[in-house]
């Protein structure tokens, strides 16, 4: 893609930017909902027989077993979605995601069904998965490839700002329907069901926004000159396997810490553990996801100022820095407290999500990209977040002290720095198909920084 051709979209940016957020926000809306149910219903209502602690175990344990069902829908996204177009996959993974939604708030309980209620709820999860899977790459493609070159990261963040919108909305949802709607045994016996009802209509207005924008520019023009390639997750992993596990490594430093708070441990804990009333924990959660969107946001424009990698190596600094005083506002300061740590846990978040998209699509050639992003991402959603509530619930168990969980997230963080070290910036490289001899060579530091130009043929 020509340089003339990106600063020609110019005119549609908000366009882009406005069905790139909602939709991202809505798919990240239905994902999170089940994580915030997980801690606070579906261990009585589908795991109940197992005992409370183990039933709790199991519960987080669904969301984390989804984790491993994103690489599939990655691969499987990746594939068509290099070989198809970025939009006919956002299509498909949103109404994917809609669909297993709204069969979960109409799922029987195991007093009803027995058995058959955690197997059915866990298959539904596993759809959730593939659909998260394959959804984040298209959406994050579709706004990096549109920009023009010096607001890439900005535009990269709009995809990343669908997520703390989608947890905002998830937990105001449920902290509606706990404290206003269905208080107490209601919530118990139906309110838990509405939030995921819900998501009928919210798919309906996605599809509609996702299916008004144009393919991206970057994909059109490999279309145009029939350069898909036919196999592009073997060239991936064939040609770029450094690079992916480097770029999941960062990944890894963020999900790890994110899903204390998405994943529903951290609310779980302040309300167990500290005894703190379900719907306060819950307006919390809203209130940080906030202030995770706006530290989203700024990091996007810090990703064109100063740097993909010099703005999530602050955003892991921050984050070395609060995994050990979370616990302690949260045990010793009361409703406070819980705000301080969330809020804290938040900055860094953001700081080391919003450039995510950015820098992912800027390390893979322009025929493997959606491959590329989609299994990058996934894998270090596996590897980082899928299971972190669980291993933290462990942890504590085992340990009966915090400090364990800390030093968990610590070696999570470091971790994803040492990943960011090992990469490169490479803000500005043109992203069209005419350029894959650049894009191929030189994403990481222990890749020479120019290829031959035999190493470029990806198919």
């Amino acid at each position: 893609m020509s340089t003339t051709l990106a600063a020609g979209t110019a005119s549609s940016q908000r366009r882009i930017a406005f069905a790139t957020i909602i939709g991202t926000t809505i798919e990240w809306y239905d994902f999170f909902i089940y994580a915030t149910s997980a801690s606070l219903v579906f261990a009585q209502l589908f795991f109940e027989p197992a005992g409370k602690s183990i039933a709790l175990l199991l519960s987080f344990a669904t969301v984390g077993i989804s984790f491993l069902f994103r690489p599939l829908g990655a691969f499987l996204a990746g594939h068509f979605g290099d070989a198809l177009g970025r939009r006919v996959m956002l299509v498909i993974t949103l109404i994917l995601m809609g669909a297993a939604t709204t069969l979960i708030g109409i799922l029987p309980t195991y007093s009803q069904i027995g058995i058959a209620a955690p197997i059915l709820l866990l298959l539904l999860r596993i759809l959730q998965g593939l659909s998260a899977g394959g959804e984040w790459g298209g959406a994050a493609l579709m706004a990096v490839e549109h920009a023009p070159a010096g607001r890439r990261g900005r535009a990269g963040s709009w995809p990343q700002l669908g997520v703390p919108l989608g947890f905002l909305l998830a937990s105001g949802m449920t902290a509606l329907m706990t404290g206003v709607i269905s208080p107490g045994d209601a919530f118990l016996q139906w309110g838990w069901r509405v939030p995921f009802l819900v998501s009928v209509v919210l798919i309906v207005v996605g599809f509609l926004i996702r299916r008004s924008v144009s393919e991206s520019p970057v994909f059109a023009e490999i279309a145009k000159r029939g350069k898909q390639t036919r196999a592009p997750i073997v060239a991936l992993f064939k040609n770029h396997w450094r690079l992916v596990i480097l770029a999941a490594l960062v990944f890894v430093g963020n999900s790890t810490l994110g899903y204390m708070t998405t994943g529903g441990f951290l609310n779980n804990y302040a309300i167990t553990e500290q005894g703190l009333d379900r719907t306060v924990v819950l307006v919390a959660a809203a209130v940080a996801a906030g202030v995770w969107f706006f530290s989203t946001l700024i990091a996007g424009y810090l990703a064109d100022i100063i740097g993909r990698k010099n703005t999530f190596l602050v955003g892991f600094a921050v984050q070395a820095a609060v995994v050990f005083p979370i616990f302690w506002l949260v045990d010793h300061g009361g409703v406070p407290g819980l705000y301080a740590a969330l809020i804290l846990i938040s900055i860094g978040l953001g700081l080391t999500y919003g450039p995510l998209a950015t820098w992912y699509a800027e390390l893979f050639p322009a025929s493997i990209r959606f491959s590329g992003v989609s299994i990058t991402y996934a894998l270090g959603a596996v590897f980082g977040g899928a299971f972190a509530p669980m291993i933290a619930q462990m942890l504590l168990g085992a340990t009966g002290s915090t400090v364990a969980i800390s030093s968990y997230l610590l070696l999570a963080t470091l971790l994803g720095a040492i990943g960011a070290l090992c990469l490169r910036d490479r803000p500005g490289i043109p992203l069209g198909p005419d350029h894959e001899v650049e894009q191929t060579a030189g994403g990481s530091v222990f890749a020479p920084r120019h290829a031959a130009p035999e190493l470029a043929a990806t198919r």
